[in-house]
């Protein structure tokens, strides 16, 4: 659980960071994402999810 709660607050702080860098340029992101046909987006949200997920295994493995 706590590794779950490591993630959730270091996506925060990265999203944070990112919001308070260039909030202009998360408008422009935003923009583009709205452009993207929906299936797309989903598809793209899995792979993002399988390679956290991937990243996460391995960090596991190696800092086990």
């Amino acid at each position: 659980m706590s590794i779950l709660v490591l993630a959730i607050g270091l996506v925060l702080v990265v999203e944070g960071l990112a919001l308070a860098l260039a909030p202009s340029r998360m408008e422009d992101l935003l923009r583009a994402m709205a452009a993207i046909d929906p299936a797309m987006r989903r598809t793209l949200g899995l792979g993002a999810m399988a390679v956290g997920v991937a990243l996460v295994g391995v960090a596991r493995h190696f800092g086990a």
